[in-house]
């Protein structure tokens, strides 16, 4: 046996985990947090708090990043449902995903119920 493999159970391998992933949180749920993870994101979603729709250049704007570094923050947002977005022409604006929230809310209680 090497080095490599000294202790590890044989067997049928399982996916590896991100450290400090809870086992049984949905992905989704996983992407819902890591989505509020970044003080970034937190001041774009302060941004849609009060119902507005911005193109990425408007959030890049105000929140004094990139553009590129905008879109990057947004696609996170958009991929834990906490924002949504919409395209007209070649413009994208995003905005608050109430309902994908809410979803992700309900998962993660589902979640904290049955975990601890």
């Amino acid at each position: 046996m090497s080095d490599a493999t000294a202790g590890q159970p044989t067997g049928a391998a399982t996916p590896p985990r991100a450290a400090g992933v809870p086992k049984g949180l949905a992905s989704q749920t996983q992407e819902f947090l890591k989505a509020l993870g970044s003080p970034t994101r937190q001041r774009i979603m302060m941004l849609f708090a009060q119902g507005a729709e911005l193109s990425v250049g408007e959030v890049a704007e105000r929140v004094g990043i990139s553009q590129a570094t905008a879109s990057q923050q947004l696609t996170l947002l958009r991929r834990g449902r906490v924002a949504t977005s919409r395209r007209d022409g070649k413009t994208v604006y995003y905005r608050a995903d109430r309902d994908g929230t809410l979803a992700a809310l309900a998962e993660l209680q589902s979640y904290l119920a049955t975990c601890c």
